[in-house]
């Protein structure tokens, strides 16, 4: 059983469970550590089976540096009551939980758009971070973005988590169709990743894009025609030449102009995530615009959070993979999908996000 403590941290209640290892909440054994927060979450799996996590550990490290990506703050080995070696992670602690859970709790109605220009502005700037450090997120969705508190206490600001099917970007040709998997979840995968095997930078934008609508929506970004899809028919849908997710027509005319620079079905006619920093739609909202436009949103925000804590212990690791979805790294709420003629899927290498409980 993962039940040790570490050396500088304690162990405490689980947050999220799944086939590959367990996500627990944490305290610093010194709440005055120049090293480690009071709270944190900390990522276990048993060290035999630890690969993708200590792949994923070192990936954070090479991500050092940006706010708007969670924050690892060190790993160690630890031994459980039998004996057993585990190997641990120790990551920010997200109090808001995920933007899944924050979507959710619109019922079906979507965020303000004052928040997701927020929300987009921070993932942009995470993903051009990642992206700048030459690697690909490959797994971009509401439930890998962590929503944290600011630094005024006010509000939220989010920050991409979950690296684990992350990869080196910028592959050359001979290296780019080795595989015969996918890596991410259906509802967000770009068309070239569905027909090609091709997951590069672009590849990210289009999953942004898949983020902002569902954030405008509420709704899944190819469920907007009041249908739930499986996951044949999405993919199915992204691999069609003249299909698009739909964007509604009551979004504000930067927000359908953002939306249409990464839903662009060509990789390379997207634009880029330095080239969306500028666009009108999230342009100019700096830390110090994010504190005056987070306390219009905080008070209904907080309280929410407050009232829905017991939720959020349930639901903030809503991408965590269960044992029946070990098989495979591609998913969406109606199950997997595994193509015979089409894409194969992909292991998955992370046991699960951190977040609030």
């Amino acid at each position: 059983m993962m039940d040790s403590d570490g050396v500088s941290w304690l162990r405490g209640p689980i947050l999220g469970k799944g086939a590959f290892g367990s996500v627990f909440l944490a305290t610093s054994r010194n709440p005055k550590s120049r090293f480690f927060p009071p709270t944190m979450a900390v990522k276990s799996a048993e060290f035999s089976a630890s690969a993708s996590l200590q792949k994923e550990k070192e990936i954070l490290n090479n991500l050092l540096g940006c706010p708007h990506v969670v924050q690892c703050f060190g790993d160690e080995t630890t031994f459980g009551r039998n004996g057993e070696m585990v190997y641990n992670v120790l990551l920010e602690y997200a109090s808001g939980g995920t933007l899944a859970d924050s979507i959710k709790k619109s019922n079906v109605v979507g965020l303000p758009e004052h928040e997701v220009r927020l929300y987009t502005r921070c993932i942009l700037e995470g993903l051009c971070h990642v992206h700048d450090c030459d690697y690909v997120h490959c797994d971009l969705k509401p439930d890998n973005v962590l929503l944290v508190p600011n630094k005024s206490g006010a509000g939220f600001v989010a920050k991409i988590g979950d690296f684990g099917l992350a990869k080196r970007g910028r592959q050359s040709k001979k290296h780019k169709f080795l595989s015969d998997y996918l890596r991410g979840t259906t509802m967000y995968l770009a068309p070239e990743t569905v027909i090609d095997h091709v997951q590069e930078l672009p590849s990210d934008v289009w999953s942004l894009g898949c983020v902002v609508l569902e954030m405008l929506t509420g709704q899944k970004p190819w469920n907007s025609l009041n249908q739930k899809l499986n996951s044949k028919q999405v993919l199915n849908l992204i691999s069609d030449d003249k299909s698009l997710p739909e964007i509604p027509s009551g979004v504000s005319r930067e927000a359908r102009d953002f939306l249409k620079g990464c839903l662009v079905r060509k990789p390379w006619m997207r634009l880029t995530t330095e080239m969306l920093l500028y666009h009108p739609f999230v342009e100019g909202l700096d830390d110090q615009a994010f504190e005056v436009a987070e306390d219009e949103i905080s008070e209904e925000s907080s309280s929410s959070y407050e009232a829905d804590s017991e939720f959020s212990s349930d639901c903030c690791y809503s991408s965590f993979r269960s044992e029946e979805e070990a098989d495979y790294t591609v998913e969406d709420d109606d199950g997997l999908f595994q193509a015979s003629s089409s894409p194969k899927m992909h292991r998955p290498s992370v046991i699960a996000i951190p977040a609030d409980a």
